[in-house]
């Protein structure tokens, strides 16, 4: 009994001497890394405590463990940390439920979209075949497809398939009967194909999302195990914040909930699309912060994408005279969005690709705007800006908000397209960075590759996985490691606002974390695709391990 009772006391004794001062609890210690803050006070450490989801203290290894005490530890042994990574752009919810769809990526050409299509089909099973990823510009014949085989191969089933960058679908002829699209009208010129009085399927812009609307959208369950798959990719890839780019009001209280009962744990910030529901149930009642769903931007479509030829210029495309592609929105109607964000305390993110379309928005944007200011209105893309608009970015404080992998999926046919001296205005990062001194960056997947990494590599190398080209495309706009970094982290949570809670590891701080096996900021270059994502941590909790 004396024994039991005087060995804790020794122990303590022994190990607490009665002058030392009490340790401070926490959750979590990891210790022996070599931590990347993004601080600049301090850019390098080796430990950080976490408790409650927060950072107590980010030091040495020494001072950690001899100020903070817990039963949880993590001997890093060398390992990187880094701020969790934050995908600035992309469509979460969206490729969620494109997990379900038919991977047509990287498809050669429409015969092995075809293969694809029937290998997946399931002749038994009633509903929808619905594929994505297939682009032309990879075909040896470059040029949109239509949808005669479709018709031929699934005279019953009803088809729809989404270009790469989803602003243009090809559908079969029974798609479009249940889709009500009978031809042109309702729909601006261009955007329904034709040939020869037959509807082709392919469709674009707004015609493109009423062939979508018409495919029926999963729910409940189904949809929750859809967005648990997709987080799981993600947490894998090292992101903790995504910025979903265009959510409806039903959407977001399907993330809320799951995200109540503990079952999301990926963080969302999220974009809304201009609606009535969403403006009365949302907006109207101004920014809605959680703490871990952030809503308080509006995002507007100005034009299409560059590879389906829809994105708008200034003057015709170099490959295709007879067109400056599609303004989606009218500009009255991008005023009174504007006008509501400003009343309501929101962002405006507007998606512009083309030189026309960046000269409009930053032009309209500049009536509300009048100089500098921290709105944080943002352009999504930015991805052809006449250098003589540049310079509006920072005249107004505009966000660009960018993704480094379209640089080089588009570089083989982006000259084509434009030209070679307006080509020079395209993908112009650094230039574009220059202007406000900071810059967002992600990946709009479903459309790229969901990995930071590979938006790091093509920031800083300006190449492809294969490592073309050998000098990196236009490299005078690469972005230097620094910077690149910053940009998938603390300049991704400023664009949403989030500087204080994310993006760099500091004191009081989210325990958002990522842990690689490498050094990003000073492996060879070659090196970068090889970098392995070992653990991702999310407000202190452990979301991955490899």
């Amino acid at each position: 009994m004396t024994y039991s009772l005087l060995t804790p006391f020794l122990f303590s004794l022994l190990f607490n001497p009665v002058n030392a001062p009490a340790k401070e609890p926490a959750d979590l210690i990891l210790y022996h890394g070599v931590v990347h803050t993004l601080d600049e006070r301090a850019p390098l450490a080796e430990a950080i405590a976490v408790r409650n989801g927060k950072i107590l203290a980010v030091g040495s290894s020494g001072d950690i463990r001899d100020r903070f005490e817990t039963l949880r530890t993590l001997d890093l042994s060398g390992k990187h940390v880094y701020p969790g990574f934050i995908d600035a752009h992309c469509h979460f919810v969206g490729f969620a439920e494109g997990l379900r769809y038919v991977d047509l990526t990287g498809s050669r050409s429409f015969d092995e979209v075809l293969d694809r299509l029937q290998k997946a089909w399931d002749p038994a099973e009633p509903g929808w075949l619905v594929g994505r990823g297939w682009d032309q510009n990879l075909w040896k014949e470059k040029v949109f497809p239509d949808n005669v085989k479709l018709n031929e191969q699934f005279p019953a089933t009803p088809v729809m398939l989404i270009r790469i960058d989803g602003h243009v679908v090809l559908a079969n002829q029974t798609a479009l009967n249940l889709a009500a699209i009978t031809g042109t009208r309702g729909f601006g010129e261009g955007q329904v194909g034709s040939k020869n009085g037959r509807l082709t399927g392919i469709l674009s812009e707004t015609a493109a999302d009423a062939m979508r609307s018409a495919v029926p959208h999963v729910k409940g369950e189904t949809l929750a195990s859809l967005l648990d798959r997709a987080q799981q990719l993600c947490f894998a890839a090292g992101l903790t914040l995504v910025c979903d780019a265009g959510l409806e009001y039903p959407q977001v209280m399907e993330l809320d909930s799951l995200q109540n009962t503990g079952r999301l744990k990926m963080q969302v910030y999220a974009m809304l699309i201009p609606g009535t529901e969403n403006f009365r149930k949302l907006v109207e009642k101004g920014p809605w912060l959680k703490e871990r769903l952030f809503v308080r931007s509006l995002k507007i479509y100005a034009d299409g994408s560059l590879g389906s030829r829809t994105a708008r210029l200034k003057q015709p495309y170099s490959d295709a005279p007879g067109t400056r592609g599609i303004l989606v929105t009218d500009p009255d109607t991008i005023r009174r969005i504007c006008r509501i964000a400003i009343d309501h305390g929101y962002q405006v993110c507007t998606h512009c690709i083309g030189d026309e379309a960046n000269h409009l928005i930053l032009n309209i944007y500049g009536e509300f705007l009048k100089g500098k200011n921290d709105l944080r209105w943002r352009i999504e893309h930015a991805q052809v800006v006449d250098p003589a608009d540049q310079r509006l970015f920072g005249d107004f404080s505009v966000v660009p908000s960018v993704q480094a992998t379209h640089a080089t999926s588009d570089m083989r046919w982006a000259g084509d397209r434009l030209g070679a001296v307006r080509v020079k205005g395209a993908y112009a990062y650094r230039d574009l960075m220059l202007e406000n001194g900071w810059i967002a960056n992600g990946t709009d997947f479903p459309i790229e590759d969901i990995s930071p990494l590979k938006t790091f590599y093509a920031s800083v190398a300006r190449k492809d996985p294969t490592g073309y080209p050998a000098g990196g495309y236009q490299p005078e706009n690469a972005l230097n490691r620094e910077d690149a970094l910053r940009s998938i982290t603390l300049w991704a949570a400023r664009a949403g606002f989030l500087e204080q809670r994310k993006g760099s590891l500091e004191t009081g701080k989210d325990a958002d974390i990522v842990i690689l096996d490498q050094d990003i900021l000073t492996i060879p270059e070659n090196h970068l695709l090889s970098v392995r994502v070992l653990e991702t941590w999310v407000l202190g909790e452990q979301v991955f391990h490899r």
